[in-house]
């Protein structure tokens, strides 16, 4: 079909050519550009979830010591037994002046228990608290100093 102003491009000698897409070597170009975007970028944040991860657990772990340290202040002794952590949020026979401490136990962020032991090995005088961290790997999150 044929409009007034318009000539066949047939009709202009056929060689102009209309844009109507990108070539094949423009998409090719931005997809190796794209591409060394990716090559920077991904390797600075491909370890960041696991760092996550660890930063999560030890927040959690400070949670727990302010709410078993309010407990001790209410109570005059921290929750003891393997169940310990429970008495935050239930509460427990001998408890005086017990208060909803947390409304629930989270597990930490690779799915486990956190452990709870009073009195501590790390802290004698207080409480240990940890995760076993992530699977397959030896390492510990707790709310105790590394030996150096």
């Amino acid at each position: 079909m044929i409009f007034r102003n318009e000539t066949p491009m047939c009709a202009r000698g056929g060689t102009e050519r209309r844009d109507r897409g990108f070539t094949l070597v423009e998409m090719l170009l931005v997809l190796v550009i794209l591409a060394t975007l990716a090559a920077i970028v991904y390797p600075k944040v491909a370890g960041r979830s696991e760092q996550a991860r660890v930063t999560a657990a030890q927040t959690q772990i400070a949670n727990f010591a302010n709410s078993l340290g309010a407990f001790e202040v209410d109570n005059g002794y921290y929750p003891k037994g393997k169940n310990g952590l429970m008495d935050l949020v239930q509460k427990p026979k001998d408890a005086v002046n017990w208060h909803a401490y947390m409304d629930s136990i989270p597990k930490d962020p690779w799915g486990q228990d956190y452990q709870y032991e009073c009195p501590g090995k790390h802290n004698p005088n207080s409480f240990d608290i940890y995760s076993p961290g992530p699977p397959n790997k030896d390492m510990v999150i707790g709310n105790w100093k590394a030996a150096n």
